[in-house]
């Protein structure tokens, strides 16, 4: 079983194909796991991995993975997370594709270290659209799950740990503004329900200088339509080494 730990951080990952890298971020909330690409409506993976080295990841207090957690806690220590795995893996540059939350982390990954991201590929980004209290119920049900294995923290520490990841505007870790200036090459696959807010998709496609949106993805009649954009999108950005 593959685990790389970081200090007091442990995190559980998988690879398959070769070629130039791919991170693939699972959806899932704060229970992103690799094992919750099998419970969307289609994986990605096994289509990618013909061609790009996948990384996949258990993202930390989800599945496998373990950390502490604390009062300061908030998206930039899973960008943490993230870069560090890369790192071990010696990984420099990389594509990155993030479902749900993982289109949250993928544009924080672009926001920690920007030349390093080829592309981000976002599928049904979440976002703030009158939906905050969703967005504190699902975190508030996780948490509950994980108070057991984390005596360290009492009942402040939880809720700053809420507020941290989703009191924020937007994408709650990046701002209009950021995305308006970021020039990484974008593919948004539009999200239609209340924690993937359509209008949130568009909107990251009208700010983005270099973004381009595939309305329909999921209905079978669209699924290879949507793969084969997918991988013209990453050839396109994949740089020549």
């Amino acid at each position: 079983m593959p685990i790389f730990t970081r200090g007091e951080v442990s995190l559980y990952y998988e690879e398959r194909g070769s070629g130039f890298p791919l991170l693939m971020i699972a959806p899932g909330g704060m229970r992103s796991t690799v094992s919750f690409w099998d419970r969307v409506s289609w994986n990605p993976i096994p289509h990618l991995a013909t061609h790009y080295r996948v990384i996949a990841m258990d993202q930390r207090n989800a599945g496998q993975s373990r950390a502490p957690i604390h009062a300061t806690d908030s998206w930039h220590v899973y960008a943490e997370d993230q870069l560090a795995l890369l790192n071990h893996l010696g990984v420099n540059q990389f594509h990155v594709a993030g479902m749900c939350i993982g289109g949250s982390y993928s544009m924080g990954l672009i926001k920690a270290d920007p030349r390093r991201v080829a592309s981000a590929v976002l599928f049904q980004p979440i976002g703030v659209d009158n939906n905050r209290p969703a967005f504190f119920e699902m975190f508030d049900g996780w948490a509950k799950e994980q108070r057991a294995a984390h005596p360290e923290a009492d009942d402040a520490t939880w809720e700053a740990f809420k507020q941290n990841m989703y009191g924020g505007d937007f994408l709650f870790n990046v701002s209009r503004d950021f995305v308006k200036s970021c020039s990484t090459p974008l593919l948004v696959l539009l999200g239609n329900d209340m924690y993937h807010p359509a209008v949130t998709s568009r909107d990251i496609v009208a700010l983005a200088p270099n973004a381009k949106l595939i309305e329909h993805w999921k209905e079978l009649e669209h699924q290879a339509h949507a793969i084969e954009a997918i991988k013209r999108f990453l050839v396109t950005h994949t740089p020549r080494l």
